[in-house]
């Protein structure tokens, strides 16, 4: 028989506000005994290379911008465990619904370099393959996704499907009202969606103790009558187990849980922010310290799992990625801007016909 859950209603309500965590700052393995670390191998290394990947890409995406290539792009440096380690644990039907720093879990999903990049580069069509695989496109304005998120895990439960939502939402998004509302629906329809909170410190220059009076955004999930939990956000193997424990949960009917991965931002906001004007570079320091591929390679050593081998292999994927990135940006033909407005309707409106009409007569100007 399987196993059953608790509704929320039924569930002990309590958050610990220390996080938990499975490998320690320095790699070594910690007191944890409720969840597990024991993955295969094969796995473990595929963390470990996943997490690479993303941070190299990162930087290439960076460059690319800085050399005009792309409109505008959000750095994930120093959030991949707690990308990599959530998405690994849930099952590739299960939808994510991303806000726009999730690189790392496009990058499981199987959305191609060139596929990211068509977002940053403006392209119209940039995110339309995502859906293919799963993945919502991804959502600018702060915290939208979440009440999608939870639509889409209403529209699962009365289709008798199994699959669970995850939204992925920063700390500056539980801030806003679509997220409330989107938490307290979830909750009250008992929805099979996990909200999985990268609480990186900053809401671009907001830092989080200025968005919240209690003790932590996991707290919040007692109000709405859902599980809430801390999980050290630079820890691949602790944001796998508990998000891999939240998605079963819900799958089997026990609701949607909150989850507050505590990491850092280590770039700016944006590339069109300068994170110095806020904040100080002993933070920086003090955050650097705890850098989550750092940890795991020191983990993966001690457990006999990194080898030359498998440095070889990411290396090399490494720059076969990122030389995908170069071909399909460098030089990349622009979009010619009238399709925005000649594909939202079968016919276009008069409204964006005018629309239309002004945008090609200010372009003229500047021709």
């Amino acid at each position: 028989m399987a196993e059953s859950y608790a509704t929320p209603a039924e569930m002990p309500l309590s958050v610990d506000l220390d996080p938990v965590r499975l490998v320690d700052a320095d790699g070594s393995v910690t007191s944890e005994t409720r969840y597990s670390r024991d993955l295969p191998p094969e796995t473990l290394g595929w963390l470990y290379e996943s997490m690479v990947l993303t941070r190299d890409l990162d930087t290439e995406f960076v460059n690319l911008q800085r050399q005009g290539e792309l409109a505008l792009f959000a750095s994930c440096r120093g959030q991949e465990a707690a990308q990599i380690g959530a998405v690994a644990g849930l099952r590739k039907t299960d939808w994510l619904f991303p806000q726009y720093r999730e690189i790392g879990a496009f990058l499981l999903r199987g959305i191609t370099p060139a596929q990211m990049g068509a977002v940053w580069r403006g392209n119209w069509h940039g995110g339309l393959e995502f859906t293919s695989k799963c993945v919502a496109p991804i959502a600018i304005p702060i915290g939208t996704q979440a009440l999608h998120a939870v639509g889409a895990a209403m529209a699962a439960q009365r289709l008798g499907e199994d699959s669970v939502t995850v939204a992925f939402l920063g700390d500056g998004a539980t801030s806003e009202g679509d997220s409330h509302e989107a938490l307290n629906l979830a909750s009250v329809f008992n929805a099979p969606c996990v909200f999985f909170v990268q609480n990186n410190q900053w809401a671009i220059s907001v830092p989080v103790r200025k968005q919240q009076a209690g003790p932590s955004i996991a707290h919040r999930a007692i109000g709405y009558g859902m599980p809430g939990i801390r999980v050290d956000g630079n820890d691949v193997l602790a944001c796998y187990a508990v998000t891999a424990e939240a998605a079963e949960r819900a799958r089997r009917g026990g609701g949607p849980t909150l989850i507050e991965a505590v990491t850092y931002r280590m770039g700016p906001h944006t590339t069109s922010d300068d994170p110095t004007r806020y904040r100080s570079a002993e933070e920086v320091d003090e955050w650097l310290a705890r850098d989550p591929i750092a940890r795991y390679r020191t983990y993966l050593q001690t457990a006999g799992v990194l080898d030359e081998r498998l440095e070889q292999r990411v290396a090399a994927r490494s720059r076969r990625m990122r030389a995908e990135l170069r071909d399909a940006m460098v030089g990349a033909a622009d979009t010619d801007p009238t399709e925005l407005f000649d594909t939202v309707y079968a016919e276009i409106t008069p409204d964006l016909a005018r629309q239309r009409d002004q945008l090609l007569a200010e372009l003229a100007k500047e021709a």
